[in-house]
């Protein structure tokens, strides 16, 4: 697939006034400070499409972009450490979930995971929620270019041991890098492939 348009479309905390849910729809979701922002400049090869920030918690809303005017790619904020108070993260929390339970035209959430770090117990605990809940999602992991190549695969297997403990069947992993531009093509074809099987609601 190639991104020809990729535009802002609305922001906000409330799923009933996210657009009409005509239109496939792929969210991106992480811990704070995970690279998001930078890996959807980079899948969409837009500079400033999503505001990047050496300060967790930049992205506070939902955020809607329509691709190609035929799908809908979703910044959510990140979870975990930000520099916001309790009742604001608490929010946060609550407009998330209902974002990702209620919204009908959500075909996979990319849960990214930090390649560099040991597995996290905030990243595990929100899979098992998702699972628990049956949200369909995939594991994007980022950064794979920041550690030699022994340690982003050692750190990549001890995650899929640690999730093996609880999961009979792993979800479909991608392994990217924003800097480098890999996983564009891979997360892409796995896209376009998940958009034929689209009904509407």
């Amino acid at each position: 697939m190639e991104i020809k348009i990729a535009q802002f479309v609305v922001s906000n905390t409330d799923v009933t006034k996210c657009p009409a849910p005509t239109l496939p729809e792929y969210a991106f979701i992480g811990r704070s400070n995970v690279g998001k922002s930078s890996l959807i400049n980079m899948i969409c090869e837009r500079k400033n499409m999503a505001k990047t920030s050496g300060k967790p918690g930049k992205t506070q809303l939902i955020n809607h972009f329509i691709i190609n005017d035929n799908w809908y790619l979703v910044d959510l904020p990140g979870y975990g450490y930000a520099s916001v108070s309790k009742d604001k993260k608490e929010n946060w929390v609550a407009f998330i979930q209902e974002y990702i339970l209620k919204r009908e035209n959500l075909m996979c959430l990319m849960v990214l995971v930090d390649s560099r770090l040991e597995p996290q117990k905030i990243d595990l605990e929100f899979m098992d929620w998702l699972g628990e809940n049956g949200i369909s999602f995939v594991i994007v992991f980022t950064k794979t270019d920041k550690l030699s190549k022994t340690k982003t695969a050692n750190n990549i297997k001890h995650y899929e041991e640690e999730m093996g403990k609880s999961w009979d069947e792993l979800p479909q992993r991608f392994y990217t890098s924003a800097e480098k531009g890999i996983g564009k093509v891979e997360l892409l074809n796995f896209i376009e492939d998940a958009n034929k099987l689209f009904k509407k609601p």
